[in-house]
């Protein structure tokens, strides 16, 4: 079993999940690309475990929505290992089919949206993430109509987050908290809530 850093311990039938789940992608990412080859060799240290030292930040968040899912990072991950429903939305059809079939195969609770973000129609959630997609301010632009009142966005993030977080100020008002990552060195945590475009 994988020893996993302290705060992303899962259960023996999680990682089962989990297993299935890196074994699928390994074999679809043969054919359209969900990662980078080059990362196949680190699969659960670059994204796997990166997307589990989200479990604490969720603790008693009933539902999800991931933007921009892609490879299941950390959409696919976070349902499995919470075990909250959630809804992955992903614009790429290949990439959904691939979403749809994670979740199947993995039994986690989760729907799948192919659509673009700016179009997506879908019932407000009370946490909201999103991995590698795109800058501060247009996560916030997307994620905004998507958010339930009082809930919180949680984006993974890596050396440009200061910047990216200077240039979001001058477009948006938010609360916003700051963890290091718990797996790469230049890589932190956002966490997003309050967020609305500056007046004037």
């Amino acid at each position: 079993m994988l020893m996993l850093p302290e705060g992303m311990d899962v259960s023996r039938e999680t990682q089962d999940r989990l297993d299935i789940f890196a074994a699928l992608l390994r074999k679809w990412n043969t054919r359209i690309n969900l990662v980078s080859p080059r990362d196949m060799d680190k699969l659960w240290e670059r994204h796997i475990l990166d997307s589990l030292q989200l479990l604490p930040l969720i603790q008693g968040r009933e539902r999800f929505i991931d933007m921009g899912s892609g490879g299941g990072f950390p959409g696919v991950v976070v349902g499995i290992a919470a075990g909250i429903p959630g809804t992955l939305i992903e614009a790429d059809q290949r990439k959904a089919a691939f979403l749809r079939e994670a979740a199947r195969l993995t039994g986690a609770s989760l729907t799948v949206v192919s659509a673009r973000l700016e179009q997506v129609d879908v019932q407000p959630a009370p946490l909201v993430t999103a991995r590698a997609l795109a800058p501060l301010g247009k996560l916030l632009e997307w994620a905004h109509p998507l958010l339930a009142p009082g809930g919180v966005a949680v984006f993974l993030k890596g050396q440009q987050a200061d910047k990216e977080i200077r240039d979001a100020e001058r477009s948006w008002n938010m609360d916003i908290r700051t963890r290091p990552s718990l797996t790469t060195g230049d890589g932190v945590v956002l966490e997003v809530s309050n967020f609305h475009r500056v007046q004037g």
